[in-house]
C-alpha cells in the first residue's frame, strides 16, 4: 500500500498546479490578453489568434518563467525564470496583476522592470485555467512513472 500511496503523491507534486478559475470566464477574460499574446501550439494549431508584442503561452501552466524560445524577455524576467520561477496559478495572478512589483519581490531587485506594462485587476485565476486547460497535457515524471509501475507489481 505504501508504494501506491507514495506514487500518488509524486504524482501530484510532480504535475503543474492545476488551476482552480473557471476556464470559460478565462477564455472571455483573455480578449484583454490577445492583443499582445497568442495561443498556438507546438504543432502549429491556433487556439487564439493574437498579437506577438508578448510571448505565445501555450504550455504557460508549469513552464519556467522567460522561456519560449525567439521571445526577447526582460533581464528581470529572464533572470526570475534562471532563478526557478515557473508559473503556476499563484504567480501567474501575482504577475498580471502587477508585474514590476511581482519582478521587484521575485528577483530582490527594487528596479526590476517588465516588458508588460498591462495591469489586470480581476479574472486571472480564470484566465489561468483556461490557459492550462488549452496548454499541452502534463508530463508524468519519470520517479512517479517508476514508483506506480512498482506498486503494480
Amino acid at each position: 500500500m505504501k508504494p501506491l500511496m507514495t506514487a500518488a503523491i509524486l504524482g501530484l507534486l510532480a504535475a503543474p498546479a492545476f488551476a482552480e478559475g473557471d476556464p470559460a470566464k478565462g477564455e472571455k477574460g483573455f480578449n484583454k490578453c490577445k492583443s499582445c499574446h497568442t495561443v498556438t501550439s507546438d504543432a502549429g494549431d491556433v487556439i487564439v489568434k493574437g498579437g506577438k508584442t508578448g510571448p505565445n503561452l501555450w504550455g504557460i501552466a508549469g513552464r519556467t518563467a522567460g522561456t519560449v524560445e525567439g521571445f526577447k524577455y526582460s533581464n528581470d524576467l529572464t533572470a526570475a525564470g534562471e532563478a526557478g520561477l515557473v508559473w503556476d496559478e499563484e504567480k501567474f495572478v501575482a504577475f498580471t496583476t502587477d508585474p514590476k512589483k511581482f519582478l521587484q519581490a521575485e528577483t530582490g531587485n527594487s528596479k526590476a522592470k517588465s516588458k508588460m506594462s498591462f495591469r489586470l485587476k480581476k479574472g486571472g485565476e480564470d484566465i489561468f485555467a483556461f490557459l492550462a486547460a488549452n496548454g499541452p497535457a502534463p508530463a508524468e515524471e519519470p520517479a512517479a512513472e517508476e514508483s506506480a509501475e512498482a506498486a503494480s507489481e
